[in-house]
């Protein structure tokens, strides 16, 4: 990918003399100011990649378990048992004391009185009595609208009509319309046609004075705006011609030849040092690494093997091990003092009993009462128990019970 990179950049930009004269020094340089960087932030990497393992994850999960254990689980369990129990008591009583009532109150109250209190009565009564009535009345209003119509025709309309037809029609007509046309046509029209004749011939005049003014100041204004243009034209492309010559061919030729082969050569520097300095980078912390494992890790390795283990093999089976045995020997040997104790009192409160009140016989002398099945530590043998395992659990010896 950079060889082909390359490629590109000299199919366009070839390879100078200068190029090749910083590349070596600005390499150098860049490689001095990044491998510092570089080093910085591989340790920086290294110290957050083991923080967030040592600390951050298990950290995280911690919190994620004390939180699931201590606040989501106790609100599943109450949302689940208490809540969603309560809500819906809640809601059942709710309904029983507010909507069902209510609707009791609808159904079986108000949709009755409504239907068979005020409906029906309301249907029969319009049925059987207004619209009889409204019949009735639109019948006797229907003749009497039909009568005053005729009168109304008769004795208003007839008389409006011909007096219309026959007296203002032809008045209007022969007494105002006639002479108004006459008038229009034998002296308005000749008038307004000479008056439009010589208004027009004024304005041809007027038009044509204007024309031949306007035409005059247009082809002085256009010889002087020609003028200036041309002027302009030539200051601009003087104007041009400079800034090319003195600003843009400069500017172009330094970025060409020197900003774009420098800048090129920086960013390739920067990236071979990134590269470079990550490797050095990586060679220190291996070397470091190294050390730590040969002056640290070696001999704690190798005192924890020669030294703390023989020690704490010795410490084990030297003085735990005993110590252990005789503890174990001293609990059975107290649980035994105890349980004897115990059994004796026992018998002396029976025989206390006994020979206060009586009792029955049966047993024989020196055998007591209530002994449970042989155990270890113990000689007593019932043909009903099941016989206990003569192996200690822990390897002890058996100490024989009296």
């Amino acid at each position: 990918m950079d060889a082909s990179k390359h490629q590109t950049l000299d199919r366009y930009e070839p390879d100078t003399a200068l190029t090749r004269l910083i590349r070596i020094p600005v390499r150098i340089v860049v490689l001095v100011l990044v491998l510092p960087v570089r080093m910085v932030w591989d340790l920086l990497a290294a110290g957050w990649h083991a923080f967030d393992r040592t600390l951050l994850r298990p950290l995280g999960r911690g919190l994620a378990w004390l939180l699931d254990t201590l606040v989501l689980t106790p609100l599943a369990w109450l949302f689940t048992n208490v809540l969603t129990p309560l809500a819906l008591g809640v809601t059942w009583l709710a309904t029983a004391l507010f909507i069902w009532p209510w609707i009791g109150l609808w159904r079986y109250v108000v949709v009755p009185v409504a239907k068979y209190g005020i409906a029906v009565p309301l249907v029969w009564l319009y049925a059987h009595l207004l619209t009889p009535l409204g019949h009735g009345a639109a019948w006797l209003f229907g003749k009497a609208g039909h009568g005053a119509a005729w009168l109304f025709t008769t004795l208003v309309v007839v008389p409006v009509a011909a007096l219309w037809r026959y007296i203002l029609v032809p008045a209007a007509r022969y007494g105002v319309a006639v002479p108004l046309v006459w008038l229009y046509g034998a002296v308005l029209t000749p008038v307004g046609r000479g008056t439009a004749w010589v208004l027009d011939r004024v304005w041809q005049g007027t038009a044509w004075v204007f024309g031949k003014v306007w035409l005059g100041t247009a082809w002085v204004l256009g010889g002087v705006w020609k003028g200036l243009a041309a002027t302009g034209r030539g200051v601009g492309v003087a104007v041009t011609w400079l800034v090319m010559t003195l600003l843009v061919a400069p500017a172009s030729w330094l970025y060409r030849r020197v900003l774009a082969p420098v800048g090129r050569e920086i960013a390739e520097a920067a990236e071979v040092a990134w590269r470079i300095a990550g490797y050095l980078s990586r060679a220190v912390g291996r070397g470091i690494a190294w050390l730590f494992r040969h002056l640290i890790g070696v001999p704690v390795a190798w005192a924890y093997r020669t030294v703390c283990t023989p020690l704490g093999h010795l410490v084990r089976d030297g003085l735990w091990a005993p110590a252990r045995r005789a503890a174990a020997e001293a609990g059975r040997a107290a649980r035994g003092a105890l349980a004897t104790a115990r059994e004796t009192v026992r018998q002396a409160r029976r025989d206390a009993w006994r020979a206060l009140v009586g009792g029955t016989g049966g047993t024989r002398s020196g055998e007591p009462l209530g002994v449970p099945a042989r155990t270890l530590g113990s000689t007593t043998t019932v043909p009903s128990a099941a016989q206990a395992s003569e192996t200690s659990l822990l390897g002890e010896k058996l100490v024989k019970q009296g």
